[in-house]
C-alpha cells in the first residue's frame, strides 16, 4: 500500500510579545488574562488620537529579536549545523528594500542553506508562510522549514491605523464584544520549525490543514457575509480530513473592530455550520496586539502552548454580547480544552483570509 503525504510536525517555537519573552511566557500571559496594553514610549504620539499599545521594554533590533527567536527554534527542535544546512527559511516582515537581504542575512546567522522567501502581504504574511512551508514537506519537497516573522510598533504603521481611526479609543481591544472600538498595535516576533513525521525528533504538534480564500469585496472591509475566511476554514478541513464537529478553538483573528467581528463571526457560523454553537472562541490580540505581519504566527504559537497545555485562553475585554456575534466566546476564566483540535484565523486588507488547523501531538 502507497503510503499518504508526510505528517507536518511542529518541532520547535519561541515568540516575544509583549507578553515577555519565551514561549512559557506567552502560555503565562494569555492564559492569565491581563492584557498588555500601555502609553507607548517608543515614539511620539502626541499628535496622534491614540496612545496605547502592547510593546516590550527592553526590545532589541528586529534583526536581533528575529536572529534569536530562530535560533531558540531550532534548538527546541533539535536542529544543530548539519541538520540545518538543507532547511530553508520564510520570513513575515514588512515589505521594503531590505527585506530580502534580511532574510539572507538570518539564515546565514542561523546556517540554514535551503531556499529562501519573503512574505510582505500585510496581516496574513505569517500565515501564508506557514500554509506554503507545510505544503512543501507535505509534497516531499523538503523536510524541514524554519518560518519566522517579527513586527515592532513603529511611528509609521501607528500613524496610518491612528489615521484611519482603526485602534481602540479606550485603551483596550474587545473582540466580538459590545462597545468595542477598534484594534491596538502590538510588539510580535516568533519562530516555527515544521517538520517531517519522518525526521522530527521532538514533535509539539501536528499542522493537520490549511486554507487561503479572498474575499474580492473592499479594499478595507471584509465580505459581511465572512465567504472567503469561511473558504479557508472548510479547505483546512478537508485536508486535515476532520469535520467541524472535530474543532475545540479558534484562536479568531478579531481584532475588536465593528464591520470585522460580525464578519468573522458569520464566517465561523457558515464554515462550522451547527458546531459554532458550541465551539469556544477567543482572540488573543485582545491581551498581545496586533502583530500585522507576525500575527499569524505569534497567534499559531499561542495557539499550539495552548493545546499542549490542555487549558484555552480567554477573549480579553469583553463587556458583554453583541447580536451581530453570536459565538461562545471565552469569558472570564481559560477553558479545559475539549478535543485536541484547534483553528488559528487570519485576515488582512485587500480581502486576504487563511486559516491553519493545528492538532495536539
Amino acid at each position: 500500500m502507497a503510503e499518504g503525504p508526510p505528517t507536518v510536525r511542529v518541532t520547535g517555537v519561541h515568540a516575544t510579545s509583549a507578553l515577555g519573552r519565551g514561549a512559557d511566557a506567552q502560555l503565562a500571559g494569555v492564559l492569565a488574562g491581563a492584557a498588555a496594553f500601555g502609553p507607548v514610549r517608543r515614539f511620539d504620539t502626541t499628535a496622534r488620537r491614540v496612545d496605547q499599545a502592547a510593546t516590550c521594554a527592553d526590545v532589541d533590533a528586529l534583526d536581533d529579536e528575529l536572529g534569536a527567536a530562530i535560533g531558540a527554534a531550532c534548538a527546541q527542535a533539535d536542529l544543530t549545523g548539519a541538520r540545518r544546512q538543507a532547511t530553508g527559511l520564510l520570513l513575515a516582515v514588512h515589505g521594503g528594500p531590505d527585506a530580502g537581504p534580511l532574510a539572507a542575512d538570518l539564515a546565514a546567522r542561523a546556517g540554514l542553506g535551503g531556499p529562501r522567501r519573503v512574505y510582505t502581504t500585510a496581516c496574513v504574511s505569517a500565515s501564508s508562510a506557514v500554509a506554503d512551508a507545510a505544503a512543501l514537506i507535505r509534497r516531499g519537497d523538503a523536510d524541514r522549514v524554519v518560518v519566522a516573522a517579527g513586527y515592532l510598533v513603529e511611528p509609521d504603521q501607528y500613524a496610518l491605523f491612528d489615521a484611519g481611526r482603526a485602534l481602540a479609543t479606550d485603551g483596550a481591544v474587545r473582540p466580538f464584544s459590545a462597545g468595542r472600538t477598534g484594534s491596538l498595535l502590538g510588539d510580535g516576533v516568533a519562530a516555527l520549525v515544521l517538520e517531517s513525521a519522518r525526521v522530527a525528533r521532538r514533535p509539539l504538534a501536528d499542522l493537520l490543514g490549511w486554507g487561503r480564500a479572498g474575499d474580492a469585496y473592499h479594499p478595507c472591509r471584509p465580505d459581511p457575509t465572512g465567504a472567503g475566511l469561511a473558504r479557508a476554514v472548510r479547505a483546512a478541513l478537508r485536508r486535515a480530513d476532520l469535520s467541524a464537529d472535530a474543532v475545540g478553538y479558534v484562536n479568531a483573528n478579531a481584532t475588536g473592530t465593528g464591520f470585522s467581528d460580525a464578519a468573522e463571526a458569520n464566517a465561523l457560523r457558515a464554515a462550522l455550520g451547527a458546531a459554532a454553537d458550541r465551539v469556544p472562541v477567543s482572540s488573543t490580540k485582545a491581551l498581545h496586539g496586533h502583530a500585522l505581519e507576525a500575527s499569524g504566527l505569534l497567534e499559531l504559537v499561542v495557539t499550539v502552548l495552548a493545546l499542549r497545555h490542555g487549558k484555552l485562553p480567554v477573549n480579553a475585554g469583553w463587556l458583554g454580547p453583541d447580536e451581530a456575534c453570536p459565538l461562545d466566546v471565552i469569558r472570564d476564566a481559560p477553558r479545559p480544552a475539549s478535543t485536541p483540535y484547534a483553528l488559528s484565523l487570519n485576515a488582512a486588507f485587500g480581502g486576504a483570509n487563511t486559516a491553519l488547523l493545528v492538532g495536539a501531538a
